[in-house]
């Protein structure tokens, strides 16, 4: 291994563990305190790159609430019948434990291979990566040519169940995909996962509305404005593109 990948490594494990020893995470579970260490990529409103900061400091709301933005991505994967796959988020993850979302939502990380910005192909290859981790999903069966980059959507959401410390303030990616794949879930990340018609989803809104039912608030901000546009048109999923930030806060 070169010099330069081992000081790269001590670097990280370094981080990690500064991380885990942090009292605001006191607490919670290892793996994802862990995962709190990792970069993630600072941007102004319009989605210029400014700088990057721990995943731990961009979710927390003392910083969301001076203006703090972050890029992400959320990746909405139908099976050959346009079904929407949709996992249930683990109760080890610290925001937004048990809530049912859309296939995947995470970040790139501020690192070269992720940072390019060519056809989102950096956002695209993040995609790829937490697939995997969190779904198993073979990048042999999903590579990034699968993934349609769409539009981005601007949204801030304080977390649930328990508001105030941890929130969401990103500009999140679309991308689409239409494709069979295994999947084998990491239980540290998902609890469970499913696939959805469009009068299914519709249901579990309802539910969610009704108090019964925990949808994370990113995936409800887009099924309520914008996802059935894009699932009408999977056959031609293109036409749905657009260099709009659609703006759902005011930050």
């Amino acid at each position: 291994m070169p010099d330069s990948d081992i000081i790269d490594a001590r670097s990280t494990l370094k981080k990690a563990l500064s991380t885990m020893a942090d009292s605001v995470l006191h607490g919670y579970d290892d793996t994802q305190v862990a995962l709190m260490g990792e970069e993630c990529i600072l941007i102004d409103r319009n989605d210029n790159v400014t700088g990057s900061a721990s995943k731990k400091t961009c979710h927390l709301m003392e910083n969301i609430n001076k203006g703090m933005l972050h890029r992400a991505f959320s990746v909405f994967l139908f099976n050959s019948d346009g079904h929407l796959l949709l996992q249930q988020r683990s109760q080890a993850k610290i925001t937004f434990p048990g809530h049912f979302t859309n296939t995947c939502c995470s970040h790139p990380l501020h690192t070269p291979a992720e940072l390019e910005d060519n056809g989102a192909i950096g956002v695209k290859r993040a995609a790829q990566r937490k697939l995997q981790h969190e779904l198993g999903i073979d990048p042999k069966q999903l590579s990034v040519d699968d993934l349609h980059y769409l539009t981005r959507v601007h949204y801030l959401a304080e977390n649930a169940p328990d508001p105030g410390t941890w929130g969401e303030h990103e500009i999140d990616y679309i991308l689409i995909a239409q494709k069979d794949v295994d999947i084998t879930p990491t239980l540290n990340e998902v609890e469970s996962y499913t696939y959805v018609s469009q009068e299914q989803l519709r249901k579990m809104i309802e539910k969610s509305q009704e108090g019964n039912l925990l949808i994370t608030p990113w995936f409800r901000l887009i099924a309520d404005k914008l996802l059935m546009g894009w699932w009408n048109n999977l056959h031609n999923i293109q036409q749905c593109r657009d260099s709009q930030i659609h703006r759902f806060c005011d930050q």
